[in-house]
């Protein structure tokens, strides 16, 4: 069964779940100590373990190639508070690209909307093609695991 039979037989909270795991097991993979919550009420999907007296708070949010498109590099999440021990990692299954971002840096690019929403393009279609490339103001952020050491 190919990837896309996969996905047609998941629903989208199974989906977006799966893609949550990718990127732990991509942090597993870099020699992360990672801890899973069993709620996530707090805007936490997983700790890290830096050293004995640092743990960081990660939010993963991931897109999978079944978003639409031109929303490969789009997410959306409830509005957080930033603090310097809270991490978000975004992923795009569709360009296979991660940023780690610090929450106080975040905060800086963010719209929030009415509802406390935010949201960030963090890639997006080139135009007359039919691509998707990081945009440029965010590659200090991509693939750059070492900013959570």
């Amino acid at each position: 069964m190919n990837q896309d039979d996969k996905n047609a037989r998941l629903g989208t909270v199974a989906i977006g779940k799966s893609q949550e795991y990718k990127a732990v097991a991509a942090l597993l993979g870099l020699g992360y100590d990672v801890y899973i919550p069993v709620v996530d009420d707090k805007q936490i999907d997983c700790v890290l373990r830096i050293d004995d007296n640092r743990y960081l708070d990660i939010q993963i949010k991931a897109r999978s190639k079944q978003t639409k498109y031109n929303m490969a590099g789009v997410f959306t999440a409830k509005d957080f508070e930033p603090r310097d021990t809270y991490f978000f990692i975004f992923y795009s299954e569709e360009i296979d690209t991660y940023w780690i971002i610090p929450s106080r840096e975040l905060k800086e690019y963010v719209t929030i909307d009415k509802n406390g929403k935010f949201s960030i393009r963090l890639a997006g279609k080139v135009k007359n093609k039919n691509e998707i490339h990081p945009q440029k103001k965010y590659l200090k952020y991509k693939n750059n695991f070492k900013l959570l050491r």
